[in-house]
């Protein structure tokens, strides 16, 4: 319980990445404020089932403490309540993960950008990366009060363009811009930014999309998952690395970096929550972009 006493913020806390962050930082010992739109009141345009509130009672359960608070970050106003709130209660943030994405609605990976709805382009970009903006111009001073330490949440740890669209391309390169912009400006102020990505994550939506449960997910290998999906990860690989970040006292050594679930496991010693422990960069570069048939190459090489 070595985040005993610490004050962490999750954004998009509902679900995926943001939900098993939370849950794992308060398993460390952390109040966490358990941040997003959906509530068992009031559902997000998602229309997905989870709400903050059962992310909260999982902090719970995990042995943390749960601030669970609605909050729309494309909502200037809402994000102002969320401060407004946080500075009545505590003096500062000890950790902000910034996991807003909320694009999942306005991606398309199988036509040209100029034949999809430009609309639908700008509503990506801007609840993927205005969200993220607001969140830091506001929060941020709580930080900065605290020195504390900013995690960014993407997916990737480089730029390469591997085919996801050009708004998605946009919104994931700039947040990895945004960890690296962060690794120089906290720095002046005694405080540690960075990015941090999963790899190919079995979340919620993406069990539901390929028909699956965390309990037969290899049935959709090669069916309508790809071959890849044999390598994925819980959300609770990335979030464990989180919160052995969040514990680590030289964890100013990665600032401005990118970190993978991958790195992280390594670097920590840790597994997933299932056990497992899935290499999804050994993956793509021994087998993927050294052109080798995935169909025929066993996945426990890559655990």
């Amino acid at each position: 319980m070595s985040l005993q006493g610490k004050v962490a913020v999750v954004t998009g806390a509902t679900r995926g990445c943001g939900r098993a962050i939370a849950v794992e930082l308060g398993r460390a010992g952390a109040t966490v404020y358990v941040t997003g739109r959906t509530t068992r009141e009031t559902s997000s345009p998602l229309k997905r089932p989870e709400t903050i509130e059962e992310t909260g009672e999982l902090v719970e359960a995990a042995g943390g403490r749960a601030v669970v608070v609605r909050c729309d970050f494309t909502s200037v106003s809402d994000v102002d309540a969320l401060k407004a709130r946080i500075e009545s209660e505590v003096d500062g943030i000890d950790i902000l993960v910034d996991d807003v994405w909320g694009g999942d609605m306005y991606f398309h990976f199988d036509a040209p950008f100029w034949e999809t709805p430009l609309e639908d382009a700008l509503n990506l970009t801007h609840n993927a990366l205005d969200t993220h903006l607001i969140a830091l111009h506001k929060l941020l001073p709580l930080v900065v009060a605290r020195r504390g330490l900013v995690l960014e949440v993407t997916d990737g740890d480089n730029d390469d363009y591997v085919g996801a669209g050009l708004p998605y391309y946009l919104a994931k390169c700039g947040i990895r811009a945004l960890g690296r912009a962060l690794g120089v400006e906290l720095k002046k102020n005694d405080c540690v930014g960075l990015a941090v990505t999963p790899g190919f994550l079995r979340s919620e939506s993406m069990l539901d999309h390929f028909e699956v449960t965390e309990a037969n997910w290899r049935d959709a290998v090669g069916k309508l998952a790809p071959v890849d999906f044999k390598i994925s990860e819980t959300p609770y690989l990335l979030a464990r690395g989180v919160a052995a970040l969040a514990q680590d006292p030289s964890v100013s050594r990665f600032a401005g970096q990118t970190l993978a679930s991958w790195t992280l496991m390594h670097e920590y010693n840790y597994t997933d929550i299932d056990g497992d422990r899935p290499d999804f960069g050994r993956w793509l570069t021994e087998v993927r972009h050294a052109g080798k048939d995935p169909a025929t190459t066993p996945p426990d090489n890559f655990r």
